[in-house]
């Protein structure tokens, strides 16, 4: 099942959704006549329930569309409960995770390509002194979160916007200090996550022992393009993934080469409670700006598609900051 959060046409707040044949979305709440509700958090939080309910709604709406075509899929009192995709306006999945958890460097390549940037307060690192007994990582600002077709500013403080194409992986229930072997069972889902990132500002950060604005301005959170719910997905840790700038493409591996896989990462992060809607990154694969001998940094007017196969195709336009 693919989750969305999406604005229908003419509306003024948006609501959940799941998509059928590919490109229609389903207004989940009016299709069941109010009985799921109306923001992802919430649905998330209602459980197995809801997704049972949601699974229903979406069979039966797959029929009807199949018999009369998408207005033939209609609510309570007749209003229309479903668009196409071109129709609406796609948000996050989450619109607004309650915590951003962000691992970092977390496939050995990227350290290792990460290691040659030559910025000086990056190259002040001693390097020997990292350990990965464990993950290790940051909280990304929910209000950085961003959906697929997002114009994201590049941000007047850097010349060095870059990007990472990773894995989100979606919290469905309320896990604490859970096990490895358990740890999928709390995972709702999956979706891409392209982790844009102001490098000359992450440099100085890092040089100060600290992250925060570097890796969480606004729009530095690009998530979608929707969240595909864990039961599509037979091993997380043997996805394809890969990012395209312009077309050209700057990325190309596998979740399978994550030192700690996604169960792995549940787990160990589930030191902290983990609750439903909350996001955990998988951290980058090789490929990035900042690994070049000369560094492509992203500029206004380039197109990003970030990919995670199955999971979709998630893009982002960068843009001039016009303030």
């Amino acid at each position: 099942m693919k989750l969305i959060t999406f604005r229908p046409p003419d509306a003024e707040t948006p609501t959940i959704g799941g998509l059928i044949e590919g490109d229609i979305a389903v207004d989940l709440p009016a299709v069941t006549k109010g009985a799921l509700p109306a923001t992802m958090l919430n649905f998330l939080a209602a459980g197995e329930d809801s997704l049972a309910a949601a699974r229903q709604a979406l069979d039966a709406a797959a029929i009807s569309l199949s018999q009369g075509g998408p207005d033939a899929i209609i609510g309570e009192e007749g209003q229309r409960c479903a668009y196409r995709l071109d129709e609406v306006e796609l948000l996050a999945p989450v619109p607004r995770p309650g915590k951003i958890i962000h691992t970092a460097c977390n496939f050995a390549s990227h350290l290792e390509e990460l290691t040659t940037w030559k910025a000086p307060e990056w190259q002040a690192h001693d390097w020997s002194t990292f350990h990965f007994d464990h993950p290790t990582g940051f909280l990304e600002a929910p209000s950085s979160v961003v959906g697929t077709g997002a114009r994201v500013a590049r941000p007047v403080f850097t010349q060095q916007l870059d990007f990472e194409v990773e894995l989100a992986i979606v919290i469905g229930r309320t896990a604490h200090n859970v096990g490895v072997e358990e740890a999928l069972d709390y995972v709702a889902g999956y979706m891409v996550f392209n982790d844009l990132s102001a490098r000359d500002i992450q440099a100085r950060e890092h040089a100060n022992k600290v992250i925060l604005l570097g890796k969480s301005f606004d729009g530095s959170c690009p998530l979608g393009p929707w969240l595909t719910t864990r039961d599509e997905i037979d091993d997380p840790s043997d996805l394809a993934m890969k990012l395209f700038v312009n077309g050209e493409m700057r990325q190309d591996s596998s979740t399978k080469h994550m030192k700690a896989n996604p169960a792995e990462l549940v787990s160990w992060w589930s030191h902290i409670t983990l609750e439903p809607g909350d996001v955990i990154t998988s951290g980058s694969v090789p490929g990035v700006a900042a690994g070049m001998a000369e560094p492509n940094w992203l500029q206004p007017g380039d197109k990003v598609d970030a990919v995670v196969e199955p999971l979709g195709t998630l893009t982002t336009f960068i843009v001039e900051h016009t303030r």
